[in-house]
């Protein structure tokens, strides 16, 4: 990593078991055998990075009552129900009702397969870990819950069971981290965005956020408090980390000026601390200003201080566009980057999109050292200054678009793609060459029939079932454009 996150990814995670009680005076031995089992797969759960409670065995239905108290009060982001054996649904019924939190059911049989020849019934109990899937599921069913989600296989070296608690581990850590967000904003959508407004209110219904209304004079306030020492400090990090190449083809673009360096260094140094100031995961924000003014400067000098802060985990959003800002939040907090993009115009030649944007980018997942240079203008927007520009890693892609519908809910769309070597254009801003199946044209009729905002939150990686998961666990509506 380029910029090191400033605070660690986490999550609280809740591990309890279930079985049926009376198996306990049948079958001497068996329940601690269980217990040991539920110990391997509580150090399974351990080894991703979050805060692991274990609340042991639930085994009848007073057993549930009284442990669905210390559930609520563990403040958990997410709760494992670890199938140890057969269990009556008495012990999942209430939680089901009561616990508001993702609830995954964990059925991982200790022997890959039983040996028949000397099968017994307490062997089988002991690996009778999915018998009450559907009674639980069926049970959630009739309360008129979600239907949980499963993961079936083995406890000992099964890769697939393994990832999948993987993934869940992590979206924990984005739960965590979306509940509570402060998502900070100031000025207004860029005029005549139409897809860009939003209620904040809508995000505190639907994801437990809060957006904090800030002002950019604060901004400038805390510029006015920038030393000179800071702004040396900080013009260094920015140039051990920036080429500054010479002038391409485009003749906005310059090789970065001394003062479009020390202006934005300075502009950086105030938005680490406006950012500490106002207590923030993020921002999104646009600001026109008066033509000529010092805080329509301040306002086109944000992209650079705000590129350092995307990458050490505050999602910076240009265009005050608060639900890009979210997106940008979710895959960060993935670890999988999570950049302010859109799609630039196609090559019909080669078959691929240019993704990207100009504004704030996630330079942890950049491919090489990325580029600074000096805008005579931004296109489209008041002032100039220094632009980031670089291409995003070479590999598989993931785009998560949050968009709001007619009823006034939220919408994920979701898709996955290449990005592959080859030049962008010099002009300033980040792009990628992404491709998409089965083939450019079709990919774009796909996913702009769902209605998306134009723009999106673009990471590394082919996380579109984890993005779904997400969605899902959320409420929110979720589509993932196939390449089929």
């Amino acid at each position: 990593m380029i910029v090191e996150r400033r605070k660690p990814r986490t999550a609280t995670v809740g591990i309890v078991g279930v079985g049926h009680d009376v198996y306990w005076g049948q079958f001497p031995g068996l329940l601690d055998e269980l217990m040991g089992y539920m110990k391997v797969f509580e150090k399974q759960v351990q080894s991703q990075g979050v805060k692991t409670v274990s609340f042991g065995m639930i085994d009848d239905a007073e057993s549930a009552y009284a442990m669905l108290k210390k559930l609520k009060a563990a403040d958990l982001d997410l709760l494992f129900i670890d199938m140890l054996t057969y269990a009556t649904s008495c012990t999942f019924g209430v939680i089901m009702r009561e616990l508001n939190v993702p609830i995954v059911l964990v059925a991982l049989q200790p022997r890959r397969a039983m040996d028949y020849t000397k099968a017994t019934t307490y062997m089988q109990l002991c690996n009778d870990n999915i018998c009450s899937l559907p009674e639980f599921t069926g049970v959630a069913a009739r309360m008129g819950k979600p239907i949980p989600e499963t993961i079936i296989g083995t406890l000992h070296d099964d890769p697939v069971a393994a990832a999948e608690v993987a993934r869940w581990c992590n979206i924990a850590k984005v739960l965590h981290d979306v509940r509570g967000a402060r998502i900070g904003h100031f000025g207004h959508p860029m005029e005549a965005m139409l897809d860009m407004h939003s209620d904040p209110t809508m995000f505190t219904a639907a994801f437990g956020l809060h957006v904090v209304q800030t002002e950019i004079d604060d901004l400038a306030r805390l510029e006015r408090t920038v030393t000179k020492a800071e702004t040396k400090a900080k013009r260094k990090q920015i140039t051990d980390m920036f080429d500054t190449p010479d002038p391409g083809a485009d003749p906005l673009a310059k090789k970065l000026t001394a003062a479009d360096l020390d202006q934005a260094a300075r502009v950086a140094v105030a938005l680490d601390k406006f950012v500490n100031e106002n207590n923030l995961d993020g921002l999104a924000y646009y600001y026109k200003g008066q033509p000529g003014s010092e805080t329509e400067k301040l306002a086109a000098s944000l992209i650079v201080g705000n590129s350092l802060l995307c990458a050490a985990g505050f999602p910076m959003c240009g265009e005050s566009d608060i639900k890009t800002c979210l997106a940008m939040l979710i895959m960060d907090r993935l670890d999988i980057g999570g950049s302010f993009a859109e799609f630039h115009p196609v090559d019909f030649k080669e078959n691929f999109i240019l993704v990207g944007h100009d504004g704030p980018h996630h330079v942890n997942i950049a491919e090489g050292r990325p580029k600074l240079r000096s805008l005579v203008k931004y296109h489209g927007k008041p002032g100039s200054g220094a632009s980031v520009e670089f291409n995003i890693k070479a590999g598989p892609i993931s785009m998560l678009g949050l968009s709001s519908t007619y009823n006034g809910r939220f919408k994920f769309v979701i898709a996955e793609g290449e990005s592959m070597h080859g030049l962008i254009p010099a002009t300033g801003n980040t792009n990628t060459r992404g491709f998409f199946k089965p083939d450019a044209r079709t990919f774009l009729k796909r996913w702009v029939a769902q209605g998306p905002t134009h723009h999106f939150a673009l990471g590394i990686g082919h996380e579109a079932e984890t993005l779904r998961l997400i969605g899902q666990t959320l409420g929110v509506e979720t589509v993932v454009v196939t390449s089929a």
